[in-house]
């Protein structure tokens, strides 16, 4: 079972940048595939980016395409998500997640384990 906690999250000026990281427990991390999430006030979580177990595979939302870029160490349990050229829509409680697959996945219900969130407000 894992356990995940994310930092990482602040207020940042539109345009600016912040790197959100998800540690995870357990010594089954490289085994898990790993997905970040948001949800803002009023909508549903979505999914941003994902990542299989040996980050060959990634996915990314389009709307942060070539904006974010998701990563993991495996040696340190952890998970990244650069977030750069933020803009106010990216505002949002973000969401680390992990499931007991090799494969990544981009819907919420794919995933078992959760974190407890961070946000990350982007003024304009």
């Amino acid at each position: 079972q894992a356990q995940l906690v994310e930092s990482g999250g602040g207020l940042v000026q539109a345009g600016g940048s912040l790197r959100l990281s998800c540690a995870a427990s357990g010594r089954t991390f490289s085994s898990y595939a790993m997905g970040w999430f948001r949800q803002a006030p009023g909508k549903e979580r979505e999914v941003v980016a994902a990542v299989s177990s040996t980050a060959y595979y990634t996915y990314y939302a389009d709307s942060v395409k070539g904006r974010f870029t998701i990563s993991r160490d495996n040696a340190k349990n952890t998970m990244y998500l650069q977030m750069n050229s933020l803009k106010p829509e990216d505002t949002a409680v973000y969401y680390c997640a992990a499931r007991a697959r090799f494969d990544i996945a981009t819907t919420a219900g794919s995933y078992a384990y959760w974190g407890q969130g961070t946000q990350v407000t982007v003024s304009s």
